[in-house]
């Protein structure tokens, strides 16, 4: 099972590219699709005011035939190990420290390999990390934007298609890269 936390400009296109993997994939996030998540996120304007992931569910299904298990609500320290307890690979694509956080406990504490991702609200730089490089400290501000517009799509497009990879890549080998990205480019850190 891998789990996808959050399914927002990352989570979204994470998922969408997961699809034919043939491990089945869990979406967890709370928040609904609103107006300005259709510029930057997979999510259409036929999904506003609707759940997140429920939204990706029915977008994977109706266009691909794609199941996933979905889950509409917030990932919590009473309900982590119900939502986590399973997973092969956890990828971490939220946008609040508060939620890193509790993730990054419980897969260091379990032994769950975890991938983080980060976009900037700017959309100038983003990252993967592995639960061995990931601190808490090095983080941004919480629930900054990264959906105002469209502009940035193609970077958020291009960090999720390097995270996608690199959850296929360590399905297979169980090797593990970090990396940051720039739209100029990409910079391997492990």
């Amino acid at each position: 099972m891998i789990v996808i936390v959050g399914a927002g400009a990352l989570g979204s296109h994470v998922a969408l590219l997961c699809r034919n993997f043939k491990e089945e994939i869990r979406v967890v996030d709370f928040d609904k699709v609103e107006m300005k998540n259709t510029q930057a996120q997979f999510h259409t304007k036929m999904s506003i005011r609707r759940n997140k992931a429920q939204s990706l569910g029915q977008a994977l299904r109706g266009m691909f035939g794609v199941e996933i298990e979905v889950n509409p609500h917030k990932l919590t320290k009473d309900n982590v190990r119900y939502l986590l307890g399973d997973a092969e690979l956890v990828i971490d694509c939220t946008d609040n420290i508060k939620a890193r956080t509790l993730i990054q406990d419980y897969v260091r504490k379990n032994e769950i390999p975890c991938l983080h991702g980060a976009l900037s609200g700017d959309g100038t730089f983003g990252r993967m990390l592995w639960t061995e490089e990931f601190t808490a400290d090095a983080e941004g501000e919480d629930g900054e934007a990264t959906c105002e517009d469209g502009e940035a799509l193609p970077f958020f497009a291009f960090v999720s298609s390097m995270m996608a990879m690199e959850a296929q890549s360590f399905l297979k080998t169980g090797k593990k890269r970090s990396m940051q990205f720039s739209p100029a480019g990409a910079l391997r850190l492990t």
